[in-house]
């Protein structure tokens, strides 16, 4: 059986999705694009906070404001959502109904939605021991950077929100596949992110 050659990065939906298949190939490329600006601004956030780590100007410090329990829930929240999402990438290219796709989508959702509620819960446990934006330059540095990537992934969630509505209505028209092919792109790029801001943030600040 002959098949089609893969044309990007990422999600190449296959012959049996041939019109957003050729299609992706275009608006998959932009994607990448603006996924590679992304990067560096989240690169030039790092560095900053890296500089500034010292900077706490005898404010409280990552021994006295983070808790790694927390980091860690979060950390796993969003390696399983990027699990699921995989998974929900292969129900679009592999199956034929849609119960299982809407399914990992769903599930992807909700531990999205419990990751951006349990990070705000720790953003108020640190205003509640002083740990606020204008104490330092480290907590400057610290929520210019990790509250960005909450608002990357409420964005996701959002996009992801409208994609579902849009499945409802039109089906899985090939404008939906991709649209999910970008958005996969986007969600594994934050769980990247956030491993950086685990590891450089939250174990690397109590270290």
């Amino acid at each position: 059986m002959s098949t089609q050659p893969s044309r990007h990065p990422g999600l190449n939906l296959g012959e049996p999705h041939a019109e957003a298949h050729s299609a992706n190939e275009e608006f998959v490329f932009g994607f990448w694009v603006f996924m590679m600006s992304d990067f560096i601004i989240f690169g030039l956030l790092f560095a900053t906070y890296a500089t500034m780590l010292g900077g706490q100007a005898g404010g409280p410090g990552p021994d006295e404001l983070f808790e790694l329990r927390g980091a860690f829930i979060e950390t796993m929240l969003l390696l399983v959502s990027s699990f699921t999402f995989g998974m929900a990438s292969l129900a679009l290219k592999y199956r034929e109904d849609r119960k299982w796709l809407i399914i990992w989508l769903l599930i992807s959702l909700v531990l999205g939605v419990a990751f951006i509620g349990h990070e705000l819960l720790d953003f108020h446990r640190m205003f509640d021991k002083g740990g606020v934006p204008s104490r330092s330059g480290f907590l400057s540095a610290f929520f210019a950077l990790v509250p960005l990537h909450g608002l990357h992934v409420t964005a996701a969630c959002i996009w992801l929100i409208a994609l579902l509505g849009q499945i409802a209505v039109h089906g899985l028209d090939h404008g939906v596949k991709i649209s999910l092919t970008r958005l996969a792109i986007l969600w594994h790029f934050l769980d990247i992110v956030w491993i950086g801001i685990f590891s450089l943030v939250y174990l690397g600040g109590l270290a």
